[in-house]
C-alpha cells in the first residue's frame, strides 16, 4: 500500500456523497459494507457476476440494487463514489469505464476507514486461522457488556444474524484480512484499518495465489505490525513462532498467549456438551477459573484466550468477559450444526487449510465423543486447489473414519497448470495409508451417493469447503430424511 496514493483517493471522496456504487458487491465484506452504507442513509447500488448466500439474502433484505454482470452501463447515471472490490480486475469492462471517467473511487478498506473506522477505536483480529470466530466472539463480549461496538466480520455471527452491526459505541471490531485490496492496491486489506488493539491468532503459509511462501506472508504481517501506534496493544499467539517473530518488529505494547507458551496460557481444558471449559494462568498464578466458551476444539480455546487478553486491556473485567463468552452462539459455517436426521449429525465448516481441517476434526471428536466422523472435503480455495499442501492434507484427516474428496474445483481460464494442482487420487491413497478410508470422487453427485450409502446412525458428517459446495449439506440432510 502506498499511503500517499491512498490519501489522495480518500481526499477525492465528495463531502456531499449520496449515491455509492460497489463493484464486486457479492463479496462477504463488500455486501456488509453495502448494508452499512445503506443504514447510514446513502443510496447504494452494486454489480457482480454472481450473488451467493448469505450475501444474496442480505442485499435483498436491504433493498439494494445489485446488478448481475459487470458493464459500463452500471455507471449510468454516474454515482458520486465507486468502491472497487478485489475481485475486480483492471481489464474488467466496468473498471475500464471507471478509469476513463472522472468518478472518484476507493477500495473497500479505504471506504471502511473513511466512513466508519476513522472516528472509532478499531479492534482488529488477524491471522491465518480463527479470525472470523475470534472477531465474532469479541463482538459478542462487547455487546453483552453494553459497549455497543461496530462490527464487521468475514462470516455471519449467529448472535447478530448478520456479518455487520453499526453500533454507536467507541469500539469497532473488525476482521483483518491479509488478502490483497484492489487492482490498484496490491497490499493487504488490514494495512488500512489502523487498530488500537489487535489479536494475531496464528501465522502460516496460505493464499498461494498471491503469496510465494511463508516469508512473503510474514512480510505482509510485518508491514501491519510496524504501522501500529506505540500506544496500541498487540496480543499474539505464542504457539506460532512465525507470529512471535513478526510481532517482535512492532513498537506497540505486546502481550502473548497460547496453549503451550505465552504470558497467558490456557490450562485444565475439558469439553462437555455445553462447550469447552478452561482456566487461565498468568505466570505461575491462575487468574481465571472455569471459563466457558460454547465452542469445541483447542483452536477455539486459543481464540477465546486471545479475546480475553485483548479485552482486559480495554477495560472489561473477568465477569464481563465470562458472561459475554457464555452467551456466544457461534458463527455460520464454523462447526455449524445444520441438522440431524436418522441419528446422524450434519456439520457445515469453512475449513480449507490443513491446520484448520485437523483442528475442526479434533473439535468434532471432542463434541461428539465416540461417534464416527465422515468428512467430505472440496478443494476449492486458491491454496487448496494447488499441490503445495499435498502431504499436509494427508495428515489433516487422521481423526476422520472416512473421507470423501470432491474433485478439485475448476475455474474458467484456470491459472493453475495441471502439474501444480492437488491430486485427489494421490491424496486419497495417502489418507488411507494413515488409517481413515478415503475415496476420490469423480463428481459431487458421486460423493453424495457414496456418503449416503455409508452413513450409519450415530455418525457425524462434516462438509468442508470455503464455497457453497453445491449445497451439499442440505442435500445430505434431505437424503438422510428420505432413507
Amino acid at each position: 500500500m502506498d499511503p500517499t496514493e491512498s490519501n489522495t483517493r480518500l481526499a477525492r471522496i465528495p463531502a456531499n456523497c449520496r449515491l455509492i456504487h460497489l463493484m464486486g458487491i457479492g463479496g462477504t465484506a463488500m455486501a456488509a459494507l453495502a448494508g452499512m452504507l445503506k443504514e447510514r442513509g446513502f443510496a447504494v447500488s452494486g454489480s457482480d457476476n454472481e450473488l451467493y448466500e448469505p450475501t444474496a439474502s442480505l442485499l435483498k433484505r436491504m433493498h439494494i440494487d445489485a446488478r448481475r454482470g459487470f458493464a459500463p452501463s452500471n455507471l449510468d447515471p454516474a454515482p458520486d463514489l465507486v468502491v472497487v472490490g478485489n475481485v475486480v480486475t483492471r481489464n474488467n469492462s466496468e473498471a475500464q469505464a471507471l478509469l476513463k471517467s472522472a468518478i472518484p473511487y476507493v477500495s473497500m478498506p479505504e471506504a471502511l476507514w473513511h466512513f466508519f473506522l476513522s472516528t472509532r477505536c478499531p479492534l482488529m483480529v488477524c491471522g491465518t486461522h480463527g479470525k472470523t470466530t475470534s472477531t465474532s466472539l469479541m463482538a459478542q463480549v462487547l455487546i453483552a457488556a453494553g459497549r455497543d461496538p461496530g462490527v464487521l466480520i468475514g462470516g455471519v455471527s449467529l448472535n447478530l444474524g448478520s456479518n455487520y452491526y453499526l453500533g454507536a459505541g467507541r469500539y469497532f471490531v473488525i476482521e483483518g484480512d491479509e488478502y490483497d485490496t484492489a487492482f490498484f492496491d496490491k497490499g493487504p486489506k488490514f494495512l488500512h484499518y489502523r487498530p488500537q488493539g489487535a489479536i494475531m491468532t496464528s501465522l502460516e503459509f496460505d493464499h498461494a495465489d498471491i503469496y510465494r511462501d511463508l516469508a512473503h506472508v510474514k512480510s505482509a504481517f510485518a508491514a501491519m505490525v510496524t504501522r501500529l501506534d506505540r500506544s496500541a496493544v498487540l496480543a499474539v499467539c505464542a504457539d506460532y513462532p512465525a507470529a512471535l517473530e513478526v510481532a517482535a518488529q512492532s513498537g506497540a505494547r505486546r502481550l502473548d498467549f497460547g496453549l503451550r507458551a505465552g504470558q497467558f496460557q490456557a490450562a485444565s481444558i475439558r469439553a462437555d456438551s455445553a462447550g469447552t471449559h478452561f482456566d487461565i494462568v498468568h505466570g505461575d498464578r491462575v487468574i481465571v477459573r472455569d471459563l466457558l466458551v460454547p465452542l469445541w476444539g483447542l483452536m477455539n480455546v486459543a481464540n477465546a484466550l486471545g479475546v480475553y487478553v485483548l479485552l482486559r486491556e480495554f477495560g472489561l473485567d473477568d465477569a464481563q468477559i465470562a458472561h459475554g463468552m457464555a452467551s456466544f452462539k457461534g458463527v455460520a459455517r464454523r462447526q455449524e450444526l445444520v441438522g440431524e436426521a436418522d441419528g446422524i449429525a450434519v456439520i457445515d465448516d469453512f475449513a480449507h487449510h490443513p491446520t484448520a481441517i485437523a483442528a475442526t476434526l479434533a473439535a468434532l471428536a471432542d463434541r461428539y465423543p465416540g461417534r464416527r466422523i465422515l468428512a467430505a472435503f472440496e478443494p476449492r480455495s486458491n491454496t487448496s486447489r494447488r499441490n503445495v499442501f499435498q502431504s499436509q492434507f494427508a495428515q489433516a484427516f487422521d481423526r476422520a473414519a472416512r473421507v470423501y474428496l470432491a474433485p478439485v474445483y475448476f475455474k474458467e481460464n484456470d491459472p493453475i497448470p495441471p502439474p501444480e494442482r492437488l491430486s485427489t487420487d494421490r491424496l486419497a491413497a495417502e489418507i488411507s495409508s494413515r488409517g481413515p478410508q478415503a475415496i476420490a470422487c469423480g463428481s459431487n453427485e458421486e460423493l453424495l451417493r457414496q456418503l449416503l450409502n455409508d452413513a450409519q446412525t450415530g455418525d457425524v458428517i462434516t462438509v468442508m469447503s470455503n464455497g457453497p459446495f453445491e449445497n451439499l449439506k442440505t442435500r445430505i440432510l434431505d437424503g438422510l430424511r428420505c432413507r
